[in-house]
């Protein structure tokens, strides 16, 4: 009996061992230790998983792009971009700022003070607007997080704001009943900011370092003295292979392909940080920068938080897991398990399982450049992604850039108020909405147009004429929505044709919503309607089809 349970326990030790040999990098949990229930740190485990019905049903959200990196308004990726010689953010930094020798990103932290930030009202908006849920950013590639944060002592309460701009956001969530949401980003940190170990190459500082390789002790009489500047950058370990090449991080994004391995503290630390906002803030929503998951598939911890995540949400939810948690580049069984993020593009067929497209009406960071050169996007140009993702099964997460006082500008006010009066008129073949038997017909329908990488596709339906035509039903009603008002009034929708094998049922009444019914005919060329002259609205008319 004793051979037999001693061969039992060597068995186990060895699969345990097994286990760890899987992952370079392991998470030690001694601080934030993975809650158990009834999900594993395991795909097999994980693809239990299932979609919550709010999800499928709240269809649009708004997402605040905000943090640090929007105080010198030159955009996405600043704080990576200011150490790379002659980009137009190195020399806007080097002019209005100093060289980042000796002024870097940490030296910017200060200036981000969010001194007109007002969540309650923002958020009021978001939700006037349409939004029925709501994302923070809770840390950046930057490294920064805005919140109280138990394992980073670079963050908003302590420098900068003097806030928890978590707390501030989410209590302004609850009160106007969004789910919320928050975007973490900064396990790319350790090879994202790599360039901050390089120098100039050429001019009076030629071969000064930047301030990535600076440590505490390097900050005597500083204004950041006590604080390390490693906690930070986190750049004391080797340069990935080719890290020179600034376009090496893209195919490097997947913790391979010579990227220099991050170390089991620095892993650790993101999974604490992770787990403090799961456990804290209780979001309903979390997103990650990633392929696939944070560190995978060179370490555990991606894992152990979805592990945690999910059974943190039935412990707080009586047994009832509604939790969801985003992942890009997804393979069939990992979809199973996150619900699939596509960034600035869609797939042009419908997915099976929800899954989401993240967007913005500008760039990502506030970008002064895109205000000055109207380079938003219009409301008709969302208005237009909006109807094509949730034709295909899928949600809008919009992003839309605040400036460093946590303002936005007043064109994109003005952008996003025609999006909100869009939305009142038409929100109801939007919101609780399903996919028909196809998602559309039109010229970019049946086009072939593939996803790129994590997504970049979009620009192909912001040209979308009257033409283009999409598909929603709810109950015995169908919906369709021409992607812009036709010149001539009138809209041929093909799909409704009188020998279509689509449509068994009769069609009853015909109606333009805000408006009212509306004469149509049923030919072989499709359902032919005539709508009305009107001033509803100059974005997309939504046809309301009674079966």
């Amino acid at each position: 009996m004793k051979s037999k349970v001693l061969l039992s326990a060597l068995m186990m030790s060895f699969s345990v061992i097994s286990l760890a040999q899987t992952y370079q990098v392991m998470v030690n949990e001694s601080d934030e230790p993975m809650m158990q229930g009834k999900f594993e740190p395991t795909w097999e485990s994980l693809e239990k998983y299932q979609v919550p019905e709010w999800f499928r049903n709240v269809k649009f959200g708004i997402w605040a792009h905000w943090g640090p990196q929007c105080v010198e308004g030159s955009g996405d990726w600043m704080a990576r971009s200011l150490y790379i010689e002659d980009s137009p953010e190195y020399k806007y930094h080097v002019e209005h700022y100093g060289h980042p020798s000796e002024f870097g990103f940490k030296d910017i932290i200060p200036l981000f003070k969010a001194e007109n930030w007002n969540p309650d009202k923002l958020v009021a908006f978001y939700k006037e607007i349409g939004a029925q849920y709501f994302f923070a950013l809770g840390n950046h590639h930057d490294n920064f997080d805005l919140w109280d944060s138990k394992y980073q002592k670079w963050n908003s309460v302590n420098m900068g704001p003097k806030q928890d701009i978590l707390a501030g956001w989410e209590k302004a969530a609850r009160k106007y009943v969004l789910y919320f949401g928050v975007s973490l980003h900064s396990d790319h940190a350790w090879s994202w900011y790599e360039p901050s170990q390089r120098h100039d190459t050429k001019g009076p500082k030629k071969g000064i370092p930047y301030d990535g390789k600076l440590t505490k002790e390097d900050g005597k009489g500083k204004w950041w003295e006590g604080y390390d500047p490693q906690e930070l950058y986190v750049q004391n370990h080797p340069l990935s292979e080719n890290s020179w090449d600034n376009g090496m991080i893209h195919s490097q994004w997947a913790w391979g392909n010579g990227v220099s391995v991050p170390s089991q503290n620095y892993v650790t630390n993101f999974y604490n940080r992770t787990l403090d906002v799961i456990n804290r803030y209780n979001p309903d929503l979390l997103y990650f920068d990633v392929t696939v998951l944070p560190f995978y598939p060179i370490s555990d911890a991606g894992l152990k938080i979805a592990s945690h995540f999910y059974n943190h949400s039935m412990k707080t939810h009586n047994g009832k897991l509604e939790a969801v948690l985003f992942g890009k580049i997804l393979d069939e069984n990992q979809r199973k398990a996150l619900v699939w993020d596509v960034e600035r593009g869609a797939p042009n067929e419908i997915i099976s399982q929800p899954w989401q497209s993240c967007s913005c009406i500008g760039g990502w960071h506030y970008n002064t450049s895109i205000y000055e050169n109207n380079s938003y996007k219009s409301a008709a140009n969302v208005v237009k992604l909006l109807v094509d993702i949730v034709s295909k099964n899928g949600n809008l997460l919009l992003s839309v850039p605040l400036r460093a006082d946590g303002t936005f500008d007043e064109k994109e006010e003005k952008i996003l108020k025609e999006f909100g009066a869009w939305m009142k008129l038409n929100s109801e073949a939007i919101y609780d909405s399903r996919p028909w038997k196809v998602f559309g017909e039109g010229p970019i329908a049946d086009s072939d147009i593939a996803l790129n990488a994590q997504g970049f596709n979009e620009g192909a339906y912001g040209v979308a004429t009257s033409k283009e035509i999409r598909f929603t039903q709810k109950g015995n009603n169908l919906y369709a929505v021409a992607l812009a008002w036709p010149e001539d009034g009138m809209i041929v929708i093909k799909s409704l044709s009188e020998s279509s094998r689509l449509l068994n049922e009769k069609i009853n009444e015909v109606e333009l919503l805000g408006y009212g019914k509306i004469d149509f005919i049923q030919t072989e060329k499709g359902l032919e309607v005539s709508l009305p002259e009107t001033n509803l609205n100059d974005i997309a008319p939504v046809i309301k089809i009674k079966l």
